[in-house]
């Protein structure tokens, strides 16, 4: 069985150190999964690895299926998850190139199918979400950067909009006076579906581009596509070092 699973977001829509030993095609009572679940061996550890916008990254963000893919991820037998997420910096620490592991989310999507209560209840069901994400994997995510030597900010408020566009410059303002240092497309309801299913989850966020109105020109995907690239292979260590620690 395996314990942990990683969503692979923008630039990490495959794991090539992944030893595949099989693929699985899950069915949920929600839809389709964006992908297959890869089974595998990654640094002598058990891990599945699921794409979130598919094998070849076509599925836009507001189009995931987000209650797909966390019910697969449960039905494997996955208790952790670490979701991989490119991100716009928009708090001064949060320059592109960094790697952040946030504390907090804000939502700012809509229609999106975000629980899994809402059909045959025996009762109206409610989560604690107060802290949205695992301060244990949270912390181990942090103590394993510092062993390895991969400098990361240990906090952060993930501000999740909708997408597929970016933000305008007047929207960002409006999420800085709101407290966020980040900004996704990616982040909700993927949080709030792991905490219904009682799962572990953290989110590993590599800031790809100052948000819109923070740099010095327009958002280009060059820029984007450089600083992914380099951070994601931070992330590949840094991951590696998780499995490492987990008992």
């Amino acid at each position: 069985m395996t314990d942990l699973a990683i969503i692979g977001g923008s630039g990490f829509s495959k794991l090539e150190e992944l030893e595949i030993t099989r693929r699985e095609v899950i069915h949920t009572p929600y839809g389709e999964p964006s992908a297959p679940v890869a089974h595998g061996v990654f640094k002598n550890k058990k891990v599945a690895f699921l794409p979130r916008h598919g094998t070849a990254h076509t599925i836009p963000p507001h189009k995931v299926n987000y209650r797909a893919n966390i019910w697969a991820l449960k039905h494997i037998g996955a208790k952790r998850i670490v979701a991989i997420a490119a991100v716009g910096g928009i708090g001064a620490d949060m320059a592109p190139g960094v790697i952040a592991i946030p504390d907090q989310i804000i939502d700012y999507t809509y229609c999106r199918d975000h629980t899994y209560f809402e059909h045959d209840l025996s009762q109206v069901t409610h989560i604690d979400f107060t802290h949205p994400y695992s301060e244990s994997l949270r912390q181990n995510l942090i103590a394993v950067a510092k062993k390895v030597g991969i400098p990361v900010v240990d906090n952060g408020i993930y501000g999740a909009t909708q997408g597929p566009r970016l933000e305008t410059a007047m929207e960002i303002n409006r999420m800085e006076r709101d407290g966020c240092t980040l900004v996704g497309m990616t982040g909700m309801p993927e949080t709030s579906l792991a905490r219904e299913l009682e799962l572990e989850y953290a989110c590993c966020a590599v800031v790809a581009n100052w948000a819109a109105g923070r740099g010095d020109g327009p958002i280009t995907m060059k820029e984007i596509e450089a600083h992914i690239g380099r951070g994601m292979e931070q992330v590949i260590t840094l991951i590696a070092a998780l499995l490492g620690s987990l008992k």
